[in-house]
C-alpha cells in the first residue's frame, strides 16, 4: 500500500514535539518500506497549505531518506527506476521554488544524489540548471545557483583524477559561458537598481552565489572560459570589492550585510587566485592588495565586519607567501605599517569579546582554543604575520618585539594591553602549525618562550588577589600552546597552579584548566611513554576526579550538563592515566557516571561530551580484573539496558561496545542471564538496519556466541545467526563484521549442528571470491580456511573443509587452495594470524587423508608454504603496549555518520591457539608426533614429494 500524504504530514508534526517524537519517529519508519515515501515528502514540501515548519521537516526527512535508501555501496539503486527518474526531474524546480531554509534541506539532497548520479547518470542536469537561468528574475537564478553550488562545491577538496576533471569539463562545456552571461547580467541588473533595496538585495544574493560558483569552477583548474575573460572578471571583482551603498547597510553591529557578505566571498577568491593561478592573475594582483589595505584600515571593530576582516587577511597572507609580491614587506617602516595598522586592532581584545566572555563562556572558549576560530580576526592576523615571519624572521621578531614590550609595559597598569602583548608574543613565538596532541613544536630560535612566561606570565598564572579572569585564561592557554617546550621539572612546578585554577569560580578559567590538564596527561615523549603519570597524580586524583564530576553535574538539565565537553575530557584522561589505579574507590567514579548517564539520554545534544563520558565508562570497565566483571555487570547492567530499550539511538553503539567489553574479560563461564536475554532482540533483523551499529553489534553477538552456544543451539538461533552473517557479507563495508561473527561461530558451534549449514556458508564465500574481491575480503577467507583446518580436534580440520567444498563441487578445493589461499596465506601480515596459518598447514601435512593421498602435489606446496612462513616465525605478544591509550583525535570524528569505537575498549587482538607459545618446537614436535602415528608416513612424503631443497629445510622439523 502506498504512503499516505495526510498520515506523513501528522507524523512529520509529531517529531517536532519533544513527548511524542520518538513515537513518531519509528511510525515514519514504518512509513518509508511503503512505495513512494520519497514522493511523498516532496509533495508535502511543495504543498504551500503546510505550516512552514511541516514542509521544512519534510525536506529534511527526504535528505536523510536519499542519504541512506536511493544506491548501495555499488551504486545501484534501492528505489525503482520509475522513482528515481521522478526525483530527478521535480526536485530541481521544486528546489528553486521553495524557501530558503527549504532550500538548503534540498539542497543537501541534490549533492547527495549528485555523489552517486552526477554526471554519467545524470548527464541532463547542467542542461536543465542553465536553461533556467534568467536576465532579471534573481529569485529564480538563486534558487539555480544554489542547486549548482551545493553540486560543484563537492570539487573543492578532492584530488585531481581523470574522472574528476572529465566530470569538470562536462559542467564547463554547458554552463561556462551562461554562467559569465548571468555575471554580466547581474551587474547590470545592480545598476539599474541602485536604489530599490528589495531588488538590490536579491541581486546582491545573486552575485553572492555567483562568486561561489566562481570558486568552485575555478576550484581544481582555471576554466579556459575564465581564462580568456580574465581582464574583465578582475574589473567585476574589483567593482564589488570597493562597492558601497548605504541602503544596504545594517543597522546591526553584528549582523554582517550582503555587501561584505560579497566582498569576503571576493576576498576568498582572490586568495585562491593568488595562490593557485598567480602566473596568470599576477598582472591584476597590485591593485588588489592596495584595495584589501584600504579595506583593512578603514573597517571598524564590529563583530559584522569579522568575516570580511578574517578573508581580507587570509588573502593577504596568500600574498606573503608568493616571492613576487612578498618582497614588498620586506621593509622595516612597511611591517611596522602592518603590526600597527592591521595586526595590532585585529588581536586586541574588542568589548563585544568581553561580553561573549561573560555572557557565553563556552562559546568563548571553542572560538578561541578550538580552531573553529578560523574566520576570528585574532586568527587570521595571527596567520599573516606568522606567514611573514616564516619570510623575514629577524625583521619581523624585531619590529613586532617593539611592540610587544611597549604593550607589556603599558600591562603593568592596564591587563587588556598586556593581553595584546602575550597575544603578539604567541604570533611570532610559535612556528608551523600548532597540534592537538603537542601543542607547538617548533618555536622561533630568537625568543625564549620559557623566559617570557617566568617574567610576565607566570605571576597571573599563580595569583589571585587582583588577577583579571582573562589574565589567568592567558596564563593557562600559554602553557597549553606551548606545553611540548617544558621540561618535566619546568611543569612539576606549574603543575600545581594549574590544577588550582581548576578551583576558580570562573567558568571560562576553571574549563580552560581542564583543557590544559588533559592535554599535559596526554603529552608523550619520543619514545611515546607519558610525560605525566599515574605516579604523578595518584595522591589527588580522587579529589580532582570528585572535583571534576561536581563541576558537570552543577547543571540539571540534560542539554547544559553536556555543553562542557571539555570537563568529560578531562575526566576521561584522568581515568585513562589512572588506570586500575581507580579501584579503591571506582564505587564513587560509577555513581558519578550513572547519574550523569541518567540525566543526558532523555535529550542527547552533545556527541563530544558523551562520547568522552562513555569512554570514560569503557576506562573504569576496561581496568576491572576478570575477578571484578560481575559487579561491573551489576552496577551498569540497568542504566547501560535502560538505553537500550528506551532507544536511545544515539547511545546504542556505545553501550553494545561496553556490554563486549564486560564479556571479553571474562570469556568463559556461563552467559550471565540478563546477556541472555539479549539474544533474541540482536537476532531481529531492524535491529542491524542502522549502519552505525553493526560493528558493536557484530562485536556483541561475537562476544556472546562461546558463552552461549549450548543456549544457541537448543534455541535455534544458528540459522538466524547466520543469515546476519549473510546480510553482513553483501556489503563491502560490512564484510569484515561478516567475518567476525563466522569465525566465532565456527569455533564456538559443535560441528553437529554447524555441518547443515556450511556448504551454503562456503557457497556465499565462493560467489564473493568470484566477482573482483577486495584484498582484505581475500585475506579473510585464507584466515578463516586456517582456523577451520586447524582444528580436527573439535571435528573440523582441513578433510572437513575439502568434503564441504566438494558438495559445492567436485575438485573446486584444488582450484581454490592453489589460486587463493597458498599465495594469500604469505600475506597475512598479524602474528596471529601467521601462527594459525603455521598450524594449519602442519595439520594438513601431518593428519589430512585429502593431503596424504589425494593431493599429493598439494602437500608439498603445503610444505613450502609452511616454511616461507617459519622463515620469519610469527611471535605472538599480547598485552604489550595495551596500557596506553593513544586514540585518534575526537575531533577528526565524523560524529553521527557512522559508528565511533571506543579506544578504550578495544578489543584485544584473539589468539585461538594460546597454548602454541613458539611456533618452531611445535612445529617439529607435531610433525614428529604425526609420522610415529602413521608409521613413518610423514618421512615417506618428505623423501617422495618435496625437492632436495625442501627435504633440507623439512629436515629439521621430521628427522
Amino acid at each position: 500500500m502506498a504512503s499516505d500524504m495526510g498520515q506523513i504530514a501528522q507524523l512529520l508534526d509529531a517529531t517536532l514535539d519533544p513527548v511524542k517524537h520518538k513515537k513518531a519517529e519509528n511510525l515514519l519508519k514504518e512509513e518509508e518500506k511503503k512505495p513512494q515515501f520519497s514522493l511523498q515528502l516532496l509533495k508535502i514540501v511543495a504543498t504551500e497549505s503546510f505550516e512552514p515548519k511541516i514542509r521544512l521537516a519534510g525536506a529534511l526527512c527526504f535528505k536523510n531518506f536519499i542519504r541512506h535508501n536511493y544506491v548501495d555501496e555499488e551504486r545501484n539503486y534501492k528505489l525503482p527506476i520509475d522513482e528515481v527518474n521522478t526525483i530527478k526531474q521535480e526536485l530541481i524546480g521544486l528546489m528553486i521554488a521553495c524557501p530558503s531554509t527549504i532550500q538548503t534541506q534540498l539542497g543537501e539532497a541534490i549533492s547527495i544524489i549528485a555523489d552517486s548520479d552526477f554526471w554519467d547518470r545524470w548527464d541532463t542536469l547542467v542542461q536543465d540548471l542553465v536553461s533556467r537561468f534568467t536576465s532579471d528574475n534573481y529569485k529564480i537564478n538563486n534558487g539555480v545557483l544554489e542547486v549548482a553550488h551545493s553540486i560543484f562545491v563537492r570539487w573543492r577538496p578532492l584530488y585531481r583524477s581523470d574522472a574528476l576533471y572529465a566530470e569538470i569539463n562536462h559542467v564547463l562545456g554547458t554552463f561556462a559561458v551562461p554562467f559569465l552571461n548571468l555575471l554580466n547580467a547581474t551587474n547590470q541588473q545592480i545598476d539599474a537598481n541602485q536604489n530599490n533595496k528589495e531588488a538590490l538585495k536579491g541581486y546582491f544574493d545573486t552575485m553572492s552565489l555567483l562568486i561561489k560558483v566562481f570558486y568552485d569552477l575555478s576550484s581544481q583548474d582555471m576554466p579556459p572560459q575564465f581564462e580568456s575573460n580574465l581582464e574583465h572578471i578582475s574589473t567585476l571583482l574589483h567593482k564589488y570589492l570597493v562597492y558601497e551603498n548605504p541602503i544596504l547597510a545594517t543597522d546591526d553591529d553584528s549582523e554582517a550585510g550582503i555587501v561584505e557578505s560579497v566582498k569576503a566571498d571576493i576576498c576568498e577568491a582572490l586568495e585562491l587566485y593568488v595562490n593557485k593561478y598567480d602566473d596568470d592573475f599576477g598582472r591584476y594582483t597590485q591593485v588588489f592588495i592596495s584595495k584589501v589595505w584600504n579595506l583593512l584600515s578603514t573597517t571598524g571593530p564590529e563583530t559584522k565586519y569579522d568575516n570580511l576582516v578574517s578573508k581580507a587577511l587570509h588573502f593577504l597572507k596568500a600574498i606573503a607567501g608568493t616571492t613576487q609580491h612578498s618582497a614588498a614587506f620586506n621593509d622595516e617602516n612597511v611591517l611596522g605599517q602592518v603590526v600597527e595598522k592591521v595586526v595590532l586592532p585585529n588581536v586586541a581584545l574588542r568589548e563585544s569579546d568581553i561580553e561573549l566572555f561573560e555572557d557565553e563562556p563556552i562559546e568563548f572558549i571553542r572560538r578561541d582554543l578550538e580552531g573553529s576560530d578560523t574566520d576570528s580576526r585574532r586568527r587570521a592576523a595571527t596567520d599573516f604575520l606568522r606567514q611573514l615571519q616564516g619570510k623575514f624572521e629577524q625583521l619581523v621578531t624585531s619590529v613586532t618585539g617593539r611592540y610587544i614590550n611597549h604593550y607589556l609595559e603599558q600591562g603593568k597598569s592596564n591587563w587588556k594591553d598586556k593581553d595584546t602583548a602575550i597575544s603578539l608574543f604567541l604570533s611570532i613565538a610559535a612556528k608551523g602549525a600548532v597540534t592537538a596532541s603537542h601543542g607547538v613544536k617548533t618555536v622561533n630560535t630568537l625568543l625564549n618562550v620559557v623566559d617570557f612566561f617566568q617574567q610576565h606570565v607566570a605571576s597571573d598564572l599563580v595569583g589571585d588577589a587582583g588577577v583579571e579572569p582573562i589574565a589567568k585564561v592567558d596564563a593557562i592557554k600559554y602553557l597549553y600552546t606551548f606545553r611540548s617546550q617544558l621540561t618535566k621539572e619546568q611543569w612539576q612546578a606549574a603543575f600545581q597552579p594549574l590544577i588550582q585554577n581548576l578551583g576558580s569560580s570562573n567558568y571560562v578559567v576553571y574549563t580552560y584548566a581542564a583543557i590544559a590538564v588533559e592535554r599535559l596527561l596526554y603529552l608523550t615523549d619520543d619514545s611515546g611513554a607519558r610525560i605525566f603519570g599515574r605516579a604523578d597524580i595518584e595522591p589527588f586524583a580522587k579529589d580532582l576526579l570528585d572535583h571534576l564530576f561536581k563541576l558537570v553535574e552543577k547543571e540539571s538539565s540534560p542539554a547544559k550538563m553536556q555543553e562542557n565537553e571539555f570537563l568529560m575530557r578531562c575526566i576521561m584522561r584522568v581515568l585513562i592515566v589512572m588506570s586500575t589505579g581507580i579501584l579503591s574507590f571506582d564505587d564513587m567514579v560509577l555513581n558519578h557516571l550513572v547519574s550523569i548517564t541518567n540525566v543526558i539520554k532523555a535529550n542527547p545534544s552533545n556527541p563530544r561530551f558523551y562520547y568522552y563520558h562513555f569512554e570514560a565508562l569503557g576506562a573504569v570497565v576496561s581496568c576491572g580484573s576478570p575477578n571484578g566483571t560481575s559487579k561491573l555487570e551489576d552496577r551498569l547492567w540497568e542504566p547501560l539496558n535502560l538505553i537500550i530499550t528506551e532507544e536511545v539511538n544515539e547511545f546504542m553503539p556505545y553501550v553494545f561496545q561496553l556490554f563486549a567489553k564486560l564479556l571479553e574479560l571474562n570469556p568463559s563461564g556461563a552467559l550471565p542471564n540478563h546477556y541472555q536475554a539479549l539474544v533474541p532482540p540482536l537476532m531481529l533483523p531492524a535491529t542491524w538496519e542502522t549502519r552505525g551499529n553493526v560493528p558493536a553489534l557484530t562485536r556483541l553477538l561475537v562476544a556472546i556466541i562461546p558463552r552461549a552456544a549450548q543456549y544457541i543451539v537448543s534455541e535455534n538461533q544458528v540459522q538466524p545467526i547466520l543469515g546476519i552473517f549473510q546480510g553482513l557479507l553483501r556489503g563491502k563495508k560490512t564484510e569484515q563484521n561478516a567475518f567476525d561473527l563466522l569465525e566465532s561461530v565456527a569455533l564456538s558451534i559443535p560441528r553437529t549442528s554447524l555441518e547443515p549449514y556450511f556448504k551454503n556458508i562456503l557457497e556465499l564465500l565462493f560467489t564473493k571470491l568470484q566477482s573482483s574481491p577486495s584484498d582484505s575480503f581475500k585475506l579473510r577467507f585464507v584466515r578463516f580456511y586456517h582456523l577451520v583446518s586447524a582444528k580436527p580436534e573439535t571435528g573440523l580440520g582441513t578433510d572437513f573443509f575439502v568434503s564441504q567444498v566438494d558438495l559445492v563441487q567436485q575438485n573446486l578445493f584444488t582450484q581454490i587452495y592453489l589460486s587463493i589461499i597458498l599465495p594469500t596465506s604469505g600475506q597475512l601480515v598479524r602474528p596471529v594470524d601467521r601462527k594459525a596459518a603455521v598450524i594449519s598447514f602442519a595439520k594438513s601435512m601431518g593428519d589430512s587423508s585429502a593431503f596424504a593421498q589425494r593431493y599429493v602435489k598439494g602437500w608439498r606446496f603445503t610444505c613450502e608454504a609452511m616454511l616461507n612462513l617459519l622463515m620469519n616465525p610469527p611471535k605472538v605478544t599480547l598485552g604489550a603496549g595495551d596500557e596506553i591509550v593513544n586514540e585518534a583525535d575526537v575531533d577528526d570524528i565524523g560524529f553521527g555518520l557512522g559508528f565511533t569505537p571506543l579506544n578504550t575498549c578495544k578489543k584485544a587482538a584473539r589468539d585461538d591457539f594460546p597454548e602454541v607459545q613458539d611456533i618452531q618446537p611445535w612445529v617439529r614436535q607435531y610433525l614428529m608426533d604425526a609420522n610415529t602415528r602413521h608409521n613413518g608416513a610423514i618421512a615417506k612424503y618428505m623423501g617422495d614429494r618435496l625437492t632436495d631443497e625442501g627435504k633440507q629445510a623439512l629436515a629439521m622439523y621430521v628427522s
